[in-house]
């Protein structure tokens, strides 16, 4: 009898280790980079700070209005993901474009800008309304990514990636947002911060 009662005991422990692992959320092997604080203005020309994101899964990338190459097919593919997270019913997601040429990009640039893609704007919000010495810093220490004006053109140089940042405010993967965005993947990490 005690040998049954101990088996018993043995297998709801087994039991309870095997449901308490398929019950954990987030993503194995996440880069956990902490966000920083930011200020700046939507385009509707409303204050934003990071804040306003609390307790939110969001998706981020940096792009440019006047941008010749990589931000029309970066926001396109943001749009599809966009879609994507609706057609699953997916709570409490956001989209964040950071402008990456800030003193050319108001908020009625970034307006047209979004309006020519016919996105949704009421979970995705274009920033503006700092200095590109801080978007350059911001990028570089939170994202872990490359943002440069040069002196000479009209050209910023920045990175193409999409990035996944939980509800604890930290990024937790970053994924190539211009030529073969991992679509299903970003789904799949996004239900399990959910």
């Amino acid at each position: 009898m005690i040998i049954l009662k101990k088996q018993i005991l043995f297998m709801l422990i087994i039991g309870l280790f095997v449901l308490s692992a398929c019950g954990q959320k987030g993503i194995v092997n996440a880069l956990d980079y902490p966000v920083n604080d930011f200020s700046a203005v939507t385009e509707e020309n409303k204050p934003f700070e990071k804040k306003n994101l609390d307790g939110k899964i969001w998706i981020a990338d940096f792009i440019f209005t006047n941008c010749a190459d990589v931000c029309p097919p970066m926001t396109a593919n943001m749009t599809k993901l966009q879609k994507m997270v609706t057609d699953e019913d997916l709570k409490n997601v956001e989209f964040v474009s950071f402008s990456v040429d800030p003193t050319v990009d108001t908020p009625e640039k970034l307006t047209a800008y979004a309006k020519n893609f016919g996105l949704k704007t009421d979970n995705w919000t274009f920033l503006t309304g700092y200095t590109q010495e801080f978007i350059e810093s911001y990028a570089r220490e939170t994202f872990k990514t490359l943002v440069k004006k040069p002196q000479e053109g009209d050209q910023v140089i920045h990175q193409t990636y999409f990035f996944l940042v939980g509800p604890d405010e930290k990024v937790k993967k970053i994924y190539d947002g211009y030529k073969e965005v991992p679509y299903d993947e970003m789904i799949s990490d996004i239900k399990s911060l959910q």
